[in-house]
Order: structure tokens, then sequence, then C-alpha cells
């Protein structure tokens, strides 16, 4: 009888003890985030994929294609192609394409940029039905976002003409 009277005390502790639990969460604040209508907000450290920052001062990105990103990456995701902008001894990035269904979200592209140009978006959002889905130009995010924020965009440099080039060799030894 003892066994049957102290098992039935122990039940009653584990049910009151049970009912407080759910009473405290049922005057807590709702928490739930009704997703589509409502976006969550990230923390600070997510790792997103990669994207330019915003210069202040020019309104455009800062990179200048050292591809030192695309040669750090284990993953070999990134490709970078750059020109040289006339009137100036500095080069800019032209493309700047990223397969993101292959990056192992390491961070070392971001790490190594001597610029500071890259930082991780916040987009979690990313869904596709196709691996070309999830192939993301940062150049044309980059133009999103300045159409986004009232700036002008950021028209890519046109690489010089192979033939201009050649042409210009040529005449240049035919005068010596």
């Amino acid at each position: 009888m003892t066994a049957f009277i102290k098992d039935t005390l122990i039940g009653f502790w584990s049910l009151l003890a049970g009912l407080g639990v759910t009473i405290r969460y049922f005057v807590k604040p709702i928490v739930t985030v009704q997703y589509p209508r409502e976006k969550l907000t990230m923390s600070p450290r997510y790792r997103g994929h990669t994207e330019f920052i915003i210069d202040p001062e020019t309104g455009s990105h800062l990179c200048n294609a050292c591809e030192n990103c695309a040669r750090t990456c284990p993953s070999n995701v990134i490709s970078v192609t750059g020109v040289k902008v006339a009137g100036t001894k500095k080069k800019r990035a032209v493309t700047y394409v990223l397969d993101y269904s292959l990056c192992s979200l390491c961070g070392l592209c971001v790490e190594v940029c001597p610029t500071k140009a890259l930082k991780f978006s916040d987009e979690y959002r990313l869904a596709g039905f196709s691996r070309q889905d999830m192939i993301i130009d940062v150049i044309a995010r980059l133009q999103a976002q300045q159409r986004a924020l009232g700036l002008p965009e950021e028209v890519p440099p046109v690489p010089e003409a192979e033939e201009a080039k050649t042409e210009e060799t040529k005449g240049g030894e035919g005068e010596s």
C-alpha cells in the first residue's frame, strides 16, 4: 500500500512539473515567424554567399580583380576576370561568378581580399530547381543593390579590342 501511495505522489508531482512548463511557455510572447509574410533577421555572423561591399565614396565596388579569392578557394567555385581601366593603371572586375551549390562556406575568400571588397550576404532564401540557379553573378547583384539604393549602376569596363592592341604594336614597329 505504501508503494501505491508513493507512486501516486511521484506521478502527481510529475504532472505538476509538466503543467508548470506548459504554463510558463503559454504566457511568453510568440516567437514563431510567419515565414512568407515576415522576413527573418539573420545574426551578424551568418555566412551567406559573398557579395561586394559598396564603397560610400564612389558608390561602386573596390574589387581590383587580383584573383586572390579564386586562388584561395578550396572548392574552386569563384571565377574572376578583370580589365585595366583606360587612363589608369588599375584593374577592375568585369565578371565575378560564384557557384554557390559547391561552396563550402569557409570564408577564406572574404578574409584574403586585400581591398576588403567582399562580405557575406544575409540572403537566406536561396532555392532553385537546377544547378544553374545556384550560380551567382556578383556584379549583377551589385547592380541590383545600386538600383535599390538609388545609386548609379556599375557599368563594367569594356576590355580593349584585341585588333586595336595588335594594330598599335604593328604600327609602332613599322614607324621606327
